[in-house]
């Protein structure tokens, strides 16, 4: 019998590992610390959240279909918000709300591809990515990276065919953490742009960059949108996950396309969200460079407390947004070990091989930390913790 197309993929990597919990118990001294997801667990600072009730209870137009596209609004303020932190100029009309930015993935490669194309992408590459290819028949080629996890252009040049469609990367990155330097995106953006194909850029981290000022210099072409397709999620930002609020930055015609796939999945983006969103970018810039400052200071107990496991083996491949992605010193898999973390150590995370093709034995060798519901002093205890790990 032929696979179905969820068949065609991999099982949901958070679900499955959130099943490694059952039966586990967790002593008073040592509860369990999740790492495995990035994503805020706390709700939404209070102003934002009496705002949702607000326009829940006395706009009744929040709770009917709204654009398809998302609420000219909104799409207006991040097309202002894009070309003022990229120094560039983008459109109204060159901007679509989303129902996350996995949606919005999904949305452009169903706009961009056919069944048997191809797009690259760097490996260890995010998960749903590969999940979404595998289940709409498209092919993932990987771009191996090397210790620094930066992938290379010659490198990708190498894997393009007469089916390749896109390019993927995801900057800051998810697994590896790394940010990717400007010239690196701008060689990839000049690849793509002279081979006449789509650079899909996932920025979901943006708002945690390490460094100043703007992260790339693509928007500064005035065409632009002849080959850049940008991703972003206001989830992180504003800790509105549940309300599935994600965005696009592309060509008119390619949205006309993109729309096609909007209207028949979900008809429009959640209302109540994108105006958490549109108040949110509005009201509260000084407590998003506070998160910002969070994030960075995790980051920095990351690189403070990581000597102590470099001499028992580890090492850190990469660091940055939401993540750690480390090299283990046991002579097991990463799925074996992160399954023991769980009952021996009361640390969730997720072994590499959910980030890596099946034969890539870098996988087994890899982990990822998301740091995303962990503090200083929570990070501290994970370092604690791995550094007393033994098998």
């Amino acid at each position: 019998m032929t696979a179905t197309r969820t068949q065609s993929t991999f099982a949901a990597p958070i679900v499955e590992a959130k099943k490694w919990l059952d039966g586990a118990v967790f002593p008073a001294d040592r509860p369990l610390i999740n790492l495995s997801q990035a994503a805020p667990v706390a709700p939404p600072p209070a102003a934002l959240r009496a705002h949702i009730a607000q326009i829940a209870v006395e706009n009744p137009e929040v709770h009917l279909y709204g654009p398809v596209l998302g609420l000219p609004e909104l799409r207006g303020q991040l097309a202002q918000e894009i070309s003022a932190i990229y120094v560039g100029a983008v459109a109204q009309d060159q901007v679509a709300i989303t129902s996350g930015c996995n949606q919005a993935f999904a949305a452009t490669i169903s706009a961009i591809t056919g069944e048997g194309d191809e797009v690259l992408l760097p490996t260890p590459w995010y998960f749903n990515h590969k999940m979404y290819l595998d289940m709409t028949g498209v092919k993932a080629v990987p771009i191996p990276t090397g210790a620094d996890l930066l992938p290379d252009p010659a490198e990708a040049a190498r894997r393009i065919t007469d089916r390749t469609r896109a390019i993927a990367l995801v900057s800051p990155n998810n697994p590896g953490g790394v940010e990717y330097p400007p010239d690196l995106i701008a060689a990839f953006h000049a690849l793509a742009h002279s081979r006449n194909l789509r650079l899909i850029l996932d920025e979901t981290y943006r708002d945690f960059l390490s460094a100043e000022g703007a992260p790339h210099g693509l928007f500064t072409d005035p065409g632009w949108d002849s080959t850049l397709v940008h991703l972003y999620s206001f989830s992180k930002t504003y800790r509105l996950t549940g309300h599935r609020v994600g965005a696009l930055a592309a060509a008119p015609d390619l949205l006309l396309e993109i729309e096609k796939f909007l209207d028949t999945v979900t008809i429009c983006p959640a209302q109540i969200g994108q105006h958490a969103a549109l108040w949110g970018m509005r009201n509260l810039r000084e407590w998003v460079a506070g998160e910002r400052r969070e994030i960075l200071d995790r980051r920095a107990a990351v690189a403070e407390g990581f000597p102590r496991l470099e001499a028992r083996g580890w090492h850190l491949n990469g660091l940055g947004a939401y993540f750690a992605y480390v090299r283990h010193p046991f002579d097991i898999s990463s799925g074996e070990l992160a399954r023991r973390l769980v009952h021996e150590a009361g640390l969730l995370l997720l072994p590499a091989t959910m980030f890596t093709p099946g034969d890539d034995p870098d996988g087994a060798r890899h982990l990822r930390i998301a740091f995303a519901n962990a503090d200083r002093a929570g990070l501290e205890t994970v370092i604690d913790r791995l550094a007393r790990f033994t098998i």
